[in-house]
């Protein structure tokens, strides 16, 4: 009985997991702290910007929201995700619903206190952010359009709170941020391909479902042309050091990306394109550490 007892323990914390995307959230919190050290905040020493309390709470505040955002994702979708993602829906259920809620709105009250640790305007800030992921969850995901640019603006959004947190808007962050929107947004359209099956069966109206799959490849590459102007601009007309390694990398990932797009027809080709834009994006946080690999050292050392 014990053993049976710890295995239906260790299923639940995997359930939870899966949840609230763990591997997002830590993915989340290391691009905040790369994003603050590297790019937001370079001529502050490393060891101010970590031990930051200001800095800490709000990737706290951050990451205990998104992580609901999830939990309440999850929650709408559940019937959908059934049918999209089986196995994955199947581990999820070994926590309840009512488990999910309550652990939705526990995490979105410390996130608000984590908040309130930074100013009156972050409380306001995160509480907006928290009503917004909800209002995508329950009433925008099924309006057509409106369902991806809100997608990837939530996505987007914790970065720009850090934007706020040092007040730096320099053009070069600007030209970043909107290659990493564009990449977001292009993931969103490639999640729809993948999911049309439930999306269907559920009465979302998604871009493949109300205009067919070529339209929604067609739009994806243009939004994938689109991303790289700047790329273009990033690698050509300001100093990002040795990330240009990544930008090169990224344009040839994009043309497999596109290659794959235009022949694809199965689920499992469109998870490939979902992966290779996720595999972009994590790529993208790690190669935060190549804008100053000489400064990097001798901050560290």
């Amino acid at each position: 009985m014990a053993s049976i007892s710890k295995k239906r323990l260790l299923l639940k914390i995997l359930s939870f997991i899966s949840v609230i995307r763990g591997y997002n959230i830590l993915v989340l919190v290391i691009a905040q702290y790369f994003t603050s050290i590297f790019i937001l905040a370079p001529d502050h020493p490393m060891g101010q910007v970590l031990f930051d309390p200001n800095l800490f709470f709000m990737v706290l505040a951050t990451a205990s929201i998104v992580a609901s955002g999830y939990i309440i994702n999850n929650f709408y979708d559940s019937e959908k995700d059934l049918i999209n993602r089986p196995q994955k829906t199947m581990l999820d259920r070994f926590v309840s619903q009512r488990t999910k809620l309550s652990v939705y709105f526990i995490l979105n009250l410390a996130g608000i206190f984590f908040a309130s640790y930074l100013s009156f305007r972050a409380v306001s800030f995160f509480a907006i952010y928290i009503f917004v992921i909800w209002f995508y969850s329950h009433r925008l995901k099924k309006i057509l359009f409106l369902n991806n640019l809100v997608a990837s603006v939530i996505t987007i959004t914790p970065f720009f709170a850090v934007f706020l947190y040092y007040k730096n808007f320099d053009t070069v962050i600007l030209v970043h941020a909107a290659f990493l929107y564009l990449i977001i947004l292009m993931r969103e359209m490639v999640k729809d391909l993948e999911n049309m099956k439930g999306d269907l069966v559920q009465g979302y109206r998604t871009i493949p479902i109300v205009y067919g799959e070529n339209f929604s490849k067609s739009l994806i590459t243009g939004l994938t042309l689109l991303s790289m102007i700047p790329v273009y601009f990033l690698i050509f007309r300001f100093e990002i050091g040795k990330m240009y390694y990544f930008f090169y990398g990224a344009v040839f990932v994009l043309l497999i990306f596109l290659l794959v797009l235009y022949f694809s027809k199965a689920k499992w080709q469109y998870l490939l394109l979902h992966n290779l834009l996720k595999f972009i994006i994590v790529a993208g946080v790690f190669s935060i550490l190549l804008i100053d690999v000489d400064a990097l050292l001798s901050r560290v050392f």
